[in-house]
């Protein structure tokens, strides 16, 4: 699974692991299983194994056929750092992406404790961005373990943002991304939440993405905080 996306903050994306199993209550409505189920209803062959963690050995290579440089965001249907994927897989995930130094590839886990162990064994070329999921204040410590992490840029993923985060010490951090849930049995997301990270991000000088708002019909409700849409990527990245 591999290709163009459109996911605002991304270019393409690039599954080397499909599947994936719930950590928090971000999980609960999780986009990726309910894609998963019907591309199993279509009898595709990368999901004969639903949604279980499936590891694909022959779409390592990928992005290195990719010739134009872009945005990649590194298995949208899994995550990296689950902990039925080995190490070795892991790093063969990394040793692309060091080759691939036109690209800039964005990880995203909910599982960052893991990342911060092996980290030492990894090389963080500096087009690996490393980012971890907040949904609400239940799972804070994912930050923690995120400033552990040598990565070029590191940043966080608030969508679905389930609750306030009021207290948000970004140092070290270069993005903050937050977005409220969409599809069937979509959580509401307040609009003083999103108002609250964004002037935290401006305080501490953190670029501040805000993706959409939500809901089953997420295109009807777009993605305007206050009359204005916010569209910032970390300076760091650009350099």
């Amino acid at each position: 699974m591999a290709g163009n996306s459109s996911i605002e903050w991304t270019e393409s994306t690039w599954n080397p692991v499909t599947g994936c199993t719930k950590v928090s209550e971000g999980c609960k409505n999780c986009y990726a299983e309910a894609m998963a189920k019907r591309l199993v209803a279509m009898k595709n062959p990368r999901y004969i194994n639903g949604f279980n963690v499936t590891l694909h050995h022959d779409l390592i290579n990928k992005p290195l056929e990719w010739k134009k440089p872009r945005k990649i965001f590194v298995n949208s249907m899994s995550d990296l750092f689950h902990e039925d994927i080995p190490l070795d897989f892991i790093k063969d995930v990394f040793e692309v992406m060091n080759k691939a130094s036109h690209h800039n590839f964005q990880v995203l886990t909910k599982r960052p404790h893991r990342v911060a162990r092996i980290a030492h064994e990894l090389n963080w070329s500096h087009n690996i961005w490393m980012g971890t999921s907040i949904e609400n204040e239940d799972v804070l410590f994912r930050l923690h373990h995120l400033k552990k992490i040598p990565a070029a840029v590191r940043f966080l993923s608030c969508e679905p943002l389930l609750g306030p985060l009021s207290s948000l010490n970004l140092d070290g951090i270069h993005w903050v991304i937050v977005g409220g849930e969409s599809g069937i049995g979509a959580r509401p997301m307040k609009a003083d939440w999103v108002r609250e990270i964004r002037d935290q991000c401006e305080v501490q000088n953190v670029a501040f993405f805000f993706k959409q708002w939500g809901g089953v019909q997420k295109h009807r409700h777009g993605r305007l905080l206050d009359d204005k849409t916010y569209d910032e990527f970390p300076e760091v990245a650009l350099t």
